[in-house]
């Protein structure tokens, strides 16, 4: 074998060794927390630690059922509230690339993504909840709406994009209006796409506390009201983590090992839909 053959195959070799041990070193931090979490956490999760409420100060026992369901809640609503409007923001912004009102939205977007979600929360404490007076989960599920926005709207344009005009080009031919094209042929196509924005956007917003520090606020008790204070599981986690009772900072271990757990199914989630989903142009 030539010498710089050789010289060529042990760079190459070298070069690959290099690429897994920074792959190792990246993922070894997650790995490190999943397994610390894991190990501080399993020992609380149970069947009554999933179904009852937090017991008060001194006696033992008691579980998250109620963080559980708020947590639910909050985001269901929050994406109920979000996802349409960022499916149709991303298909106007596909739709119409070189309008200045498109240049604006766009550059909105990326301002609003790379907003602290903490000043989210502030915003929406003094646009919603004093105003009505009182906390409440609907202003929570707004400031995370406002969170999810820029991921569903950049997922779905970036995804429209990527779909053919030719396929639009088609469908007008047939003689279908223009909103039946986009319902029936663009939307379908891009699925996948949009539907993992909206999956991580889920993702994204479930173990956000600051901006429900400032807007559910938090509830001891079980309820399903959104125009009251009511308890989520990353809310949980802070205040037991940081009170003095170590009853508590038990239940925090394992209400953060769920939401851990919760973060991760929605990832895995989220890569099998867009192979499910996934169109071959």
């Amino acid at each position: 074998m030539d010498v710089r053959l050789k010289y060529r195959v042990v760079k190459s070799k070298l070069v690959q060794v290099l690429i897994i041990m920074l792959a190792f070193t990246i993922t070894l931090p997650l790995l490190l927390i999943i397994i610390y979490i894991f190990k501080e956490g399993i020992t609380e999760i149970n069947w009554a630690f999933l179904t009852q409420i937090p017991k008060p100060v001194g006696e033992a026992g008691g579980g998250i059922a109620n963080a559980l369901a708020g947590s639910l809640i909050i985001v269901f609503t929050a994406s109920v509230i979000s996802v349409p409007i960022g499916i149709m923001g991303g298909i106007y912004f596909s739709e119409n690339k070189n309008c200045w009102l498109s240049n604006w939205g766009q550059i909105s977007v990326d301002v609003l993504q790379g907003v602290p979600s903490i000043v989210v929360g502030i915003v929406i404490y003094f646009w919603i909840v004093k105003p009505l007076g009182g906390f409440s989960a609907f202003s929570g599920s707004i400031a995370l709406a406002i969170m999810m926005l820029p991921i569903i709207i950049r997922s779905t344009e970036e995804t429209l994009k990527l779909i053919p005009s030719s396929l639009k080009e088609a469908g007008f031919a047939l003689g279908i209006p223009y909103h039946r094209v986009i319902l029936k042929i663009i939307l379908p196509c891009g699925l996948s796409g949009i539907l993992s924005g909206v999956l991580l956007s889920i993702a994204r917003i479930a173990g956000e506390t600051a901006p429900l520090l400032f807007t559910a606020f938090g509830n001891p008790y079980f309820s399903t009201d959104i125009s009251k204070p009511m308890q989520s599981l990353p809310l949980l986690v802070f205040n037991y983590a940081t009170s003095p009772y170590e009853d508590w900072h038990k239940l925090a271990w394992g209400a953060a090992l769920i939401l851990l757990f919760t973060v991760l199914l929605l990832n895995i989630i989220t890569k099998l839909t867009t192979k499910k989903w996934n169109v071959q142009f």
